[in-house]
């Protein structure tokens, strides 16, 4: 795509999101009303028929890979998955099988019990707490509308993005979560996204960028920061700084539901607040695993492979997809291939 056609579809997204920089937007597009003029697919290829999505909705996310659905996970909800962090931060319960993960800038001398200490957690599957949003009949009526109704949990994840050190470290670099994931087609998985309270550029928004999910997926390495970077922060090496995007400002229950090709990272947290956001990506249960060595994802393989096998002692020559098939869990319908 030129950047003249890239520039007319952002105009199309921020037009409906009522912006007029691509550097300010706010993304509400629960309704999104694309142009008739620049809208024309021979058929849905990333939304399944059903009752749930208007026609405007579902031609909204073929463009642009993404949809934000307003208040739709409740504050009690929330408070409850905010509650069980909060008893993991201090040790009161035991993290068994989930990943927990620190910021790059944090001194081991400064680890105390507290969310201090905790950038994120993955894998939290058999936490039943925090997995209960993977099955909130709320997340899964959306869900269907991309999977169909056979749906795995794939991957979790309770985001933690702490007051940045003054490195910049907190950021997240553009990347596509589909470089993570042993199993295709990338049309059947879809990842929903929900703050846990108001998240804007102050505090490190998610940014994305519209209509990338009908792209390739693209090789990812680690970014040269000079502060540093995180653990399996994997940014795309060939994209073009200037190519627009949309910043999603968010508020508590807000969930954004993208593409696992939609190209997207978040900003640093400029405030002394911890921005909090849970996560989960779902697949069909139809989908299947694949082989990534000899890929761009075999980096990815080998350093889950050295991590788990530290963690776990899981043999270091298990695949990826031996790992993912470990994790995922069938939450409604019936488990086929995955």
């Amino acid at each position: 795509m030129n950047q003249r056609q890239a520039a007319a579809r952002l105009r199309v997204v921020l037009g409906h999101l009522g912006q007029t920089s691509a550097r300010t937007g706010v993304a509400y597009p629960t309704s999104g009303a694309v142009s008739p003029n620049s809208f024309h697919p021979p058929q849905f290829q990333y939304t399944r028929d059903n009752d749930v999505l208007s026609l405007e909705q579902r031609k909204f996310y073929e463009e642009n890979g993404f949809l934000v659905i307003k208040n739709l996970v409740s504050d009690a909800d929330i408070q409850r998955f905010r509650d069980q962090f909060e008893r993991i931060c201090r040790g009161e319960v035991k993290p068994e099988q989930m990943m927990i993960m620190r910021d790059v800038s944090i001194a081991k001398s400064e680890y105390i019990p507290s969310e201090r200490m905790i950038s994120k957690i993955q894998y939290f599957e058999d936490d039943k707490e925090l997995f209960r949003y993977c099955t909130l009949p709320e997340i899964l009526k959306y869900v269907e509308c991309f999977t169909g109704p056979n749906i795995m949990a794939m991957h979790t994840m309770l985001i933690n993005k702490p007051p940045d050190s003054g490195k910049k470290t907190s950021r997240h670099p553009l990347h596509q979560d589909l470089h993570y994931f042993p199993f295709r087609p990338n049309n059947k998985i879809v990842c929903a996204w929900t703050a846990m309270e108001h998240i804007d550029r102050n505090n490190g928004c998610l940014c994305v960028l519209p209509g990338t999910h009908k792209g390739p997926l693209k090789p990812h390495d680690y970014p040269n920061w000079e502060g540093g970077v995180n653990l399996m922060f994997y940014g795309i090496q060939d994209y073009d700084e200037n190519s627009p995007c949309v910043h999603l400002v968010m508020e508590k229950g807000d969930t954004v539901f993208f593409h696992p090709l939609l190209i997207h990272g978040s900003g640093w947290n400029k405030t002394q607040g911890y921005r909090k956001a849970i996560s989960c990506h779902f697949a069909s249960a139809d989908c299947h695993y694949i082989d990534v060595k000899g890929t761009s994802q075999e980096i990815v393989e080998r350093e889950v492979m050295e991590l788990v096998h530290r963690l776990y002692g899981i043999p270091k020559d298990t695949s990826l997809q031996e790992v993912s098939r470990y994790r995922a869990r069938l939450v409604k319908g019936r488990r086929i291939s995955l």
